[in-house]
């Protein structure tokens, strides 16, 4: 091998050219997250035979105040999720919350044979079980405590029940503030008046 080659050999750019050099932008990060509450697989009758399908129960929300739940079908699991995650964005809830992310009173709702009461616990944090704590988790809900009173056991009625709960929730009031005191005033002609001339006499 020659000496030209030899440096032509060094001298050689990385491959990929500009390509290799750039890095990859970050991702940004979703507005809401999801959570999977239930996945199954269902089956129709056709001419041809029984046809499978897949349906997802999945929970969506910002952790600022709106969640949302929905149910997808599809042939596979993604597309069932996917389909699922689109329709809970679509019609997500906003309930009326305290600033502090919590509720200002009682509720319970009931969704099919589901019964779900939710309370307000002041610095208790999240006290909830099942479904329930994934909705008021993505919904960023704290300091509640939450109880399901029926005996269902199916996530997604739960997961609805307790929709319809935070969608019955108030507008909180604003605490009326005390007025400060009013500023004294001389007392001009009254007791300090008297007392001023009973004195010199």
């Amino acid at each position: 091998m020659s000496e030209n080659q030899t440096e032509q050999k060094m001298t050689r750019p990385p491959r990929g050219g500009d390509r290799a050099r750039r890095q990859r932008p970050e991702r940004a990060r979703p507005e809401f997250d999801e959570k999977l509450l239930a996945l199954k697989r269902v089956a129709r009758v056709a001419a041809g035979g029984r046809r499978f399908n897949f349906s997802a129960a999945v929970v969506v929300g910002n952790r600022r105040g709106a969640v949302g739940v929905a149910v997808g079908k599809g042939v596979d699991t993604a597309l069932a999720m996917e389909k699922a995650t689109r329709s809970a964005r679509k019609y997500a809830v906003r309930p009326f919350l305290t600033q502090g992310l919590s509720i200002s009173h009682e509720v319970r709702a009931k969704y099919s044979s589901a019964i779900v009461e939710i309370r307000p616990a002041p610095g208790r944090g999240l006290v909830a079980g099942s479904a329930v704590r994934a909705v008021l988790e993505l919904a960023g809900v704290r300091d509640v405590s939450a109880k399901v009173l029926s005996g269902s056991k199916n996530k997604l009625n739960i997961a609805q029940a307790t929709i319809k709960a935070l969608s019955t929730l108030q507008k909180p009031r604003l605490e009326k503030s005390i007025p400060p005191p009013l500023p004294l005033t001389p007392d001009v002609g009254g007791f300090k008046h008297r007392v001023s001339e009973a004195v010199a006499l």
